[in-house]
């Protein structure tokens, strides 16, 4: 399970920075392989800039991979994003990224594309749904995501 929160700390024209801080909390039995075994833990700077209906995204970040699988403990990532209100509430969301890969035996950083919708019920609650696909062998072929943001 993975708990974050976002602080726009800065908002000017258009242009926004944030932190996105976060945790990852084991919820699964480790030992059967099923999660890290350990309380995780990540940090993320955000640039975005908005020209409506167009918003672009940049994320830098680092993840402290902390486990139990003798996997690599510090992990960075990049992404670009971009999001496309189609009408009233609706937008269409692309995201292309990297980060170093958990395996520390690995050659390739694993590299993928996301692409979805994020529905607006209210101004404070966001649901979305998308699919995302590995660029890189390193990368997971095929998934499907789904969540939710709750602003206040």
């Amino acid at each position: 399970m993975t708990l974050e929160v976002k602080w726009r700390f800065f908002e000017k024209d258009g242009l926004s920075l944030a932190l996105k801080p976060g945790l990852r909390i084991p919820t699964r039995n480790d030992e059967k392989g099923l999660g890290a075994g350990r309380t995780g833990y990540h940090a993320f700077i955000i640039g975005s800039k908005e020209v409506e209906p167009w918003a672009f995204h940049v994320n830098v970040g680092y993840i402290g991979n902390e486990n139990k699988a003798d996997e690599e403990k510090n992990i960075w990532h990049a992404s670009l994003a971009t999001t496309y209100e189609v009408i009233k509430n609706l937008k269409v969301v692309g995201n292309v990224g990297i980060e170093r890969n958990s395996d520390k035996a690995a050659d390739k950083d694993p590299a993928f594309l996301i692409g979805g919708v994020i529905y607006s019920l209210s101004e404070s609650l966001d649901i979305d749904a998308g699919v995302k696909y590995g660029l890189t062998a390193a990368e997971t072929e095929w998934s499907l995501m789904a969540g939710m943001a709750f602003r206040f």
